[in-house]
């Protein structure tokens, strides 16, 4: 009973919170009075004055950083002065509450930009002066760290299964099928695993296609998922080079991203060549 009272009163809380502001026909109103419009573009929304001069622009995203972590945000962007656009977190007004919502309720009760005379240039000019650092959770502040290792990696597969980084060979493919491309996803369960060996033909680990499962020479174990909105996460088909990178981040020996240093003139590796 009592956890039926506090849901009860969390709802009630939302709902309240929710109807200062509403907006029908491209009108966003608060508190009756109109202050605003607004119009989309795909997922871009332009906020207006009630003249219908654009004044700034949100631009809601959604992008897989590695594995099944994804990140969601926005980009901020005045109309009048586009030098610069920010990335900011939002917040809606419920969990079921579409794009456009959750663009007029951030601006109204996060940004504070709309309020009940209109659309408040000096707030919005304040952002961009003091732009608000985005709360990540610590699971993407991970994902982001691994994609830019990857990154610096910059590997690619080639036509006959040769694994490249940063345009050196550092090891290979076997065990591939006949009609491998180096873009294409593993869909087929095979009894043989796809192996993986460096450059000096040392065993690095496999992929086990009946379980999507990458295995590490020393017995480290990744499950390639992918994250469905709504669902649980289910097994996904990796491309080649996706295990390749993957590979490279469960056994950091396998694959060393060599960094550039100036000496005098002179460039060198960290090797010291």
């Amino acid at each position: 009973m009592k956890k039926s009272i506090i849901i009860f009163f969390t709802l009630l809380g939302i709902l309240c919170n929710a109807q200062g502001f509403k907006t029908k026909r491209g009108i966003i109103s608060l508190e009756g009075v109109h202050v605003a419009k607004i119009s989309n573009k795909s997922s871009v929304y332009t906020f207006m004055d009630l003249n219908d001069t654009p004044i700034y622009t949100i631009e809601f995203v959604d992008k897989s950083i590695v594995d099944s972590v994804r990140d969601s945000y926005i980009k901020l962007n005045r109309v009048y002065n586009r030098e610069k656009t920010i990335e900011m977190d939002y917040i809606s007004p419920s969990a079921f509450s579409g794009e456009e919502k959750s663009a007029v309720y951030t601006s109204i009760k996060g940004l504070k930009i709309i309020d009940n005379k209109g659309i408040n240039i000096k707030n919005l000019d304040e952002i961009f002066k003091n732009v608000p650092k985005r709360k990540l959770d610590t699971k993407t502040k991970d994902a982001y760290t691994t994609r830019s290792k990857i990154d610096k990696m910059n590997i690619e597969v080639n036509k006959v299964g040769e694994i490249i980084s940063n345009g050196v060979p550092v090891g290979y493919f076997t065990n591939l099928p006949v009609s491998f491309g180096s873009e294409d996803t593993i869909t087929d369960k095979t009894f043989v695993d796809i192996e993986i060996y460096d450059a000096k033909s040392k065993y690095i680990g496999k992929y086990i296609t009946t379980t999507k499962q990458i295995k590490t020479a020393n017995g480290k174990v990744f499950t390639i998922y992918r994250e469905m909105s709504g669902r649980a996460s289910l097994l996904k088909f990796p491309t080649y080079k996706a295990i390749a990178e993957r590979m490279a981040i469960l056994d950091p020996n396998f694959i060393k991203v060599q960094e550039k240093i100036i000496v005098g003139d002179v460039v060198k590796d960290s090797a010291g060549k």
